[in-house]
């Protein structure tokens, strides 16, 4: 069980959406509240520059998705950079969370207390939290 300190981070992420929570609670007492994530850039098409034209090739609807989950996880670096996260709990679908590791900056790594193998994006803050208790 994890035990978050009061103004930790929860991300929780797929390939088309990133929703951000505050811990408002103290430690053992989690009361996630919504923030806002900002737009997400898209720009980053997946890990690496093998996206030339081939049938051996994610879809590009996948690649859609792998260029989220490298936005997503660029906001996240950036607010765990900027010092106002000191603990952070990545939730996503398994792929996302695959391509999410791959663009983690040693800094967020640091700060990571959980992550959770889930699509949760779609689902009340109450499964949030019981995901989280769980971690």
């Amino acid at each position: 069980m994890v035990d978050l300190k009061k103004g930790a981070l929860v991300a929780v992420v797929d390939g088309e959406q990133l929703k951000l929570f505050k811990n408002a609670g103290d430690a053992g007492s989690l009361k996630l509240t919504e923030t806002p994530s900002g737009d997400v850039s898209t720009e980053n098409k997946g890990s690496g520059g093998r996206h030339a034209s081939s049938s051996a090739n994610p879809s590009d609807s996948q690649q859609d998705e792998d260029a989220f989950a490298a936005g997503a996880a660029e906001i996240l670096n950036q607010k765990v950079m900027s010092g106002s996260v000191d603990e952070l709990v990545v939730i996503a679908a398994p792929r996302t969370l695959g391509e999410l590791r791959k663009h983690y900056h040693k800094t967020l790594s640091a700060k990571l207390v959980a992550e959770v193998s889930k699509d949760l994006t779609g689902h009340s803050v109450a499964d949030i939290e019981k995901a989280v208790h769980a971690a």
